[in-house]
């Protein structure tokens, strides 16, 4: 399992990518998904939530914790109300590498 620096480049890497199955290859089928006060189970839900989140830029500041649990702090800006904001990305991860839930938050 890559380290979780690496892990995070990816995922903010993967999260702005054209190519879409990039970002979504890095979550497990059951992942379940609480961002701005709602829950997405599963990873239908998680492609319906994703399409609704505008086009930002992640300028990540932060990352602790372990391979299986951690916390990416990143400011994130675009073209949103509040813009630019920092948030808490706080990622489990199954044995596989696969993300089973992550908790966005200010």
């Amino acid at each position: 399992m890559q380290d979780i620096q690496e892990f995070a480049e990816e995922y903010f890497d993967a999260a702005v990518a054209p190519f879409r199955e990039r970002y979504f290859s890095l979550f497990g089928d059951a992942v379940v998904v609480h961002d701005d006060g709602r829950g997405h189970h599963g990873l239908m839900a998680v492609r319906r939530w994703h399409a609704e989140v505008p086009s930002v830029r992640y300028d990540v500041r932060e990352v602790t914790g372990t391979a299986t649990a951690c916390r990416a702090v990143a400011q994130i800006s675009g073209d949103f109300p509040g813009s630019p904001v920092v948030l808490r990305f706080t990622f489990r991860r199954d044995t596989r590498g696969k993300i089973i839930q992550l908790d966005i938050a200010p």
